[in-house]
């Protein structure tokens, strides 16, 4: 029997999908902006420490959440879509225990490598001391975090949306105060500093993955799961994997090339240091959105492919696509024609307003594209097409790290030569994957 998404109306089936992860992932920029907010209160060298730190803490949200998350979605999409309900329900207990397993190599990598990685980058001092509080505390946890993403898989997979989405907007209401005081204090009360703003999300973590386990287990996901009896099964990690692994190179690679840009723009001081992070935390607000919107897009197009409907996924794609394209564009653009009154927000000192305008004038024009190319990274996640966005991926690496050093170094541009090459990154990673699908659309591999 055919799955209800595989003949459901295109847009009202995104919709309902993408739209509540959408606004959650909406309330997570008011997040961004509160996190990056009480973080500026403690002062520039704190300010600079997390500046160090955010590659890395990126690379394992869009690890966990995006990478093999999707992985973890697309595969439980393609075994409802092809009607293998028995592999689906085998999946939660295989997703889990791969979570756990990604948790540990994550805390192990950052108690381990992180310290010598934050100095290389140019961290030292009250910098490096700052980078790495904030680092121990919240890589300690990261079991909290993989848990909760593959348990938000898990339903969006199954088609449930709106659950992970009501539990983490929730959530994320009572997480800024919560922050505000760990971080600042209350009253007499001093606060954690960045020790606090590591703690605040793993407590609100922690009780989102009692939350969504609870979901799971009441059938949420469109079945009804048991984790007693069931035999562990190499191909259901590889199904997971498969795409997971895939996606996670893309994130591997984005993270990388923040990590060399992050480096670039270090030799520049810690003003520049400051100033760059304030002008990405735009980034990372804008993400979301082409997250909420490109999981939804995950779901459908895994559906789909699971039923051999490969028209109707590329449709999907596109829509997704080019709705990610003109909400990132808007802001982006936005952004870009008030970049001060962006940066003053947060800082105030003008050798890191100077800095942050500078990133946003020559980089928000372009987030358009890279929404553009998110989604259908997402979309190619649901239907197991990853070579494209990998490639894409180290293009981008190439273009952002390389151009950036020959743009600053060799053309004697300095910092904005660094944000020109990050700009043309974003571009040519979204032309390129948007690019393959128009001209070399999925088709069906079965004959």
């Amino acid at each position: 029997m055919s799955h209800p998404l595989v003949t459901a109306p295109i847009g009202r089936s995104l919709l309902r999908l993408a739209g509540p992860t959408t606004a959650v992932m909406g309330m997570q920029v008011v997040v961004a902006v509160a996190e990056a907010w009480f973080v500026a209160r403690l002062g520039v060298d704190s300010l600079a420490g997390i500046a160090l730190v955010i590659p890395f803490v990126t690379l394992m949200m869009n690890m966990a959440n995006g990478g093999m998350g999707g992985g973890v979605a697309s595969a439980l999409a393609r075994a409802l879509g092809a009607g293998r309900l028995d592999d689906a329900r085998a999946l939660v207990l295989h997703a889990l225990l791969l979570g756990l397993g990604c948790s540990l190599v994550f805390t192990l990598f950052a108690w381990i490598a992180l310290p010598t990685a934050f100095r290389w980058l140019g961290g030292s001092g009250a910098v490096l001391q700052q980078a790495l509080a904030f680092s121990t505390v919240w890589f300690g946890g990261a079991a909290v975090v993989w848990l909760n993403a593959f348990l938000s898989a898990l339903l969006r997979g199954g088609g449930d949306a709106a659950t992970p989405s009501r539990i983490g907007f929730v959530l994320s209401v009572i997480y800024i105060p919560l922050l505000g005081v760990l971080t600042l204090g209350l009253g007499d009360w001093r606060g954690l500093g960045l020790v606090g703003s590591a703690i605040a999300p793993l407590i609100t973590g922690g009780v989102g993955v009692a939350l969504l386990g609870r979901a799971i287990a009441i059938g949420r996901a469109g079945f009804w799961r048991t984790l007693a009896g069931v035999p562990l099964q190499p191909r259901l990690f590889a199904e997971i994997l498969r795409v997971g692994a895939m996606g996670s190179v893309s994130t591997v690679t984005a993270t990388f090339t923040a990590m060399l840009v992050t480096g670039l723009v270090g030799r520049f001081g810690t003003a520049a240091l400051a100033g760059y992070s304030i002008g990405m935390r735009l980034e990372f607000m804008l993400a979301p959105l082409a997250f909420g919107i490109g999981t939804g897009a995950t779901t459908l197009v895994g559906i789909a492919a699971g039923a051999d409907a490969w028209q109707r996924a590329v449709k999907v794609a596109w829509t997704g696509g080019l709705i990610a394209f003109a909400a990132m564009g808007a802001i982006g653009w936005a952004v870009a024609l008030l970049p001060a009154t962006w940066s003053s927000l947060f800082a105030s000192d003008p050798a890191v307003v100077a800095a942050s305008v500078a990133c946003i004038v020559h980089v928000a024009p372009f987030y358009c594209l890279f929404g553009l190319g998110l989604t259908l990274n997402f979309a190619s996640q649901g239907a197991g097409r990853m070579a494209v966005p990998v490639a894409a991926s180290v293009a981008r690496l190439v273009v952002a790290a390389a151009g950036g050093w020959f743009a600053a170094e060799k053309l004697g541009l300095g910092l904005d030569g660094v944000f020109m090459a990050v700009a043309a990154s974003l571009a040519i990673y979204g032309l390129l994957i948007a690019g393959a699908l128009l001209f070399f659309p999925w088709k069906s591999r079965r004959r």
